[in-house]
């Protein structure tokens, strides 16, 4: 039976993840700040309940997350895999003082509890001699998109932080995979004012990423349209990527 701590686990990406990895009949610690939508999850998944742990901690609380590792560590036996899901996204200016605060809780929220979240589990990993340590990134990392500057910087931090952590812990055993999604039909993109090309459901992403985590697979786009893009993005001169990001619609700013 596989082991599996994942944040941001109530909704979305998360709870899709939750859902996949259940269907795998793995022991799940769902992690979220709201207890009750945790036990209203636990209560829709399949099989025997006592294979799954409500956690409700907030993952920019560092302590707080070392003992939802020690209570998961416990409760499991040995972590396998840790899912760093938890994310926000906000529209950011920052020519605006009131958005300063904004972009500053979006990388807490994306980047430092990432680290957080991992850390707790280093060690009893590298002492079992394997894991998994998962970040979800995203697109959005590739390139800075208008009106996204917390968020595109926050991702980009994040593939990048993944690399460095993943080549630093190969050398114990442990594997550090970064898995990044295009858009997805969550409340983070619900509101987004502009085209979404190649769309998925949560549970599509949750699929294909599940796949490609079990493979072992250490970076990964999905779906597969957006990892062509994304490849394309890297190659645009700045000039030409300029001009087509030039009237570009924006996601809205959290004090507009």
């Amino acid at each position: 039976m596989l082991n599996v701590f994942i944040t941001g686990a109530s909704s979305g990406i998360g709870e899709a993840l939750v859902r996949e990895f259940a269907e795998k009949g793995a022991k799940i610690g769902l992690v979220a700040r709201n207890k009750e939508k945790l036990d209203a999850v636990i209560a829709s998944l399949p099989g025997d309940k006592a294979n799954y742990l409500a956690i409700p901690a907030d993952v920019t609380d560092r302590d707080a997350m070392i003992d939802a590792a020690q209570r998961f560590e416990a409760f499991s036996g040995g972590t396998d895999i840790v899912i760093a899901n938890a994310g926000i996204s906000h529209g950011v200016k920052t020519e605006f003082y009131e958005d300063l605060d904004t972009l500053e809780a979006v990388y807490k929220t994306n980047v430092f509890s990432m680290a957080y979240t991992f850390h707790p589990f280093i060690a009893p990993m590298k002492a079992r001699g394997h894991g998994q340590l998962v970040g979800i990134g995203s697109v959005a990392g590739i390139r800075g998109l208008p009106g996204s500057e917390a968020y595109c910087a926050s991702k980009s931090a994040v593939i990048t932080y993944c690399e460095s952590l993943r080549v630093e812990l190969k050398k114990v055993g442990l594997l550090v995979q970064t898995m990044n999604p295009g858009f997805v039909r969550t409340p983070l993109t619900a509101k987004n004012p502009y085209k979404m090309p190649f769309i998925l459901n949560p549970e599509e992403f949750a699929h294909l990423c599940v796949k490609a985590i079990l493979a072992k697979k250490t970076y990964c786009v999905f779906p597969w349209q957006m990892g062509v893009l994304a490849k394309i993005l890297r190659l645009i001169p700045n000039a030409l990527f300029d001009r087509i990001l030039a009237k570009r619609k924006q996601k809205p700013r959290l004090n507009h």
